[in-house]
């Protein structure tokens, strides 16, 4: 199952990387777009839950590091509230 990263910038500018177990992530978001943040986090919780049903169809069970991918997504986004500004997704490390 080919696995991809994503690299996201937060509107304070913190840049960070994200598993996903598959590339549907590619599917939901778009290398150089900007997101608001409800906007990005429904993006990644549809992607990132698919590509851990993906795990489960193949292996049985869920993908783990997909759900502490989106943990780790929603934390970031949490500590950035409802700041005003963009998620940028600076590209995808295959």
């Amino acid at each position: 199952m080919p696995e991809v990263h994503v690299r996201l910038r937060w509107p304070d500018g913190t840049a960070r990387r994200y598993y996903s177990p598959s590339l549907v992530l590619t599917e939901h978001v778009e290398e150089g777009a900007g997101y608001a943040t409800p906007d990005l986090l429904v993006r990644a919780r549809t992607a990132l839950t698919e590509a851990s049903e993906r795990v489960r169809a193949r292996y049985g069970f869920p993908c783990g590091l997909a759900a502490a991918s989106l943990a780790a997504i929603e934390q970031d986004a949490a500590r950035h509230g409802a700041a005003p500004g963009v998620v940028r997704v600076e590209g995808f490390d295959r």
